[in-house]
């Protein structure tokens, strides 16, 4: 068999053998950002929600993490929802305003 034939059959296997370890670590990639998204969103939001827990969305977008995070207002009556944006980069979070659940019914017209 010549070089580049031995090259060509080696890049092949190589090929075919790549998806396989990318699968079986992604399964734990996304749960490792999961987790991280989770307890960032919960710490940002700990200074305006008493009790903060969080709903990560499973994959984000492209770019970021995203979750709710809900709860009691810290010295307030009711319950508010902050959308949590992760910076898949730079793994930074950012809150967005209060949404109280009058907000966040939607309208049906």
């Amino acid at each position: 068999m010549s070089f580049h034939n031995r090259s060509a059959l080696i890049a092949v296997f190589a090929a075919m053998l790549m998806p396989a370890a990318a699968f079986a670590s992604s399964d734990d990639a996304w749960e490792a950002m999961r987790a991280d998204v989770s307890a960032k969103c919960i710490k940002a939001a700990a200074g305006s929600i008493e009790k903060p827990k969080a709903v990560v969305d499973p994959f984000g977008s492209e770019s970021f993490g995203l979750a709710l995070v809900s709860g009691k207002p810290k010295g307030a009556k009711g319950e508010i929802t902050q959308i949590c944006v992760y910076n898949k980069q730079t793994k930074a979070v950012e809150l967005g305003g209060e949404l109280t659940q009058d907000m966040l019914k939607a309208k049906v017209e």
